[in-house]
């Protein structure tokens, strides 16, 4: 791997970082279509990659600087990391037995469908 590529890997872990600490996004709405579009991986490496970027703690600043106000319930965040174990398992397992081209357009129907969610709502 050239260092031209591991700066921009590394770019892209610092503006998807960004905009996670900022509106709460990152793996599936920046990195995914990023390591697709920018750096060619195939859409089931993108999403298996983005998930290995959860094991270690890389929320835990911007967790810790929300927590520090106020904005953190650790009850609820406990709780959905207990449904995300096992609703990351089951959802890798199906996406692994779709076609990539199946997999992108899943992908693109729900970013579809939450962007327009969040054009429209009141």
């Amino acid at each position: 791997m050239s260092i031209t590529h591991i700066l921009l890997f590394v770019l892209l872990g610092l503006v998807a970082g960004a905009f996670s600490g900022l509106i709460g996004v990152g793996g599936g709405v920046i990195i995914v279509p990023a390591l697709v579009f920018l750096f060619g991986l195939s859409q089931h490496a993108a999403q298996g990659t983005t998930p290995a970027l959860l094991v270690p703690p890389i929320g835990l600043l911007a967790a810790w600087t929300y927590y520090q106000e106020g904005y953190v319930d650790i009850h609820i965040a406990a709780l959905i990391c207990i449904g995300f174990l096992a609703g990351g398992l089951l959802g890798a397992k199906f996406a692994n037995h779709l076609s990539n081209l199946a997999l992108e357009r899943v992908f693109g129907v729900a970013m579809l469908l939450i962007s327009l969610k969040m054009i429209f709502a009141k």
